[in-house]
């Protein structure tokens, strides 16, 4: 592997069989297979990058997260063109999920950033940028 590749990501959840309906549809779509699961926690992986998603421990479960507070802001991923955010936005909100800055959507990055931003079960922002 390149020094400095991405190996993997771990995330705290407060729920956890919430945010798996929510991650395992979302992440098979962009092309990841389940990778590992285990009472507490699933795991994704698209080549050698996996994302991991833990049960939070009940003892911790009293401060809710939030992407403004220092720690994990967003997680972004790339998508093929502007066509796919436009099929990523209409299917996210035929799924009931809200889409973020939707007054200046899909230019909410800038005037030449196409991309679609929306939250997951744990109010993690998620981001789907086009590549073309």
């Amino acid at each position: 592997m390149p020094k400095g590749m991405l190996h993997h990501i771990e995330l705290n959840v407060s729920n956890l069989a919430g945010t798996r309906r929510f991650w395992d549809w979302f992440l098979n779509e962009l092309g990841y297979e389940l990778y590992q699961e285990w009472p507490k926690g699933v795991s994704w992986k698209l080549g050698e990058t996996y994302l991991v998603f833990v049960q939070t421990e009940d003892h911790f479960l009293n401060k809710k997260f939030h992407r403004k507070e220092s720690g994990l802001n967003h997680l972004a991923f790339h998508v093929e063109n502007r066509k796919a955010v436009d099929s990523w936005t209409l299917i996210l909100k035929e799924k009931g999920y809200s889409i973020l800055y939707e007054d200046r959507h899909p230019f909410a990055g800038g005037e030449e950033y196409y991309a679609v931003f929306f939250e997951d079960p744990n109010r993690i922002k998620v981001e789907l940028v086009a590549d073309e």
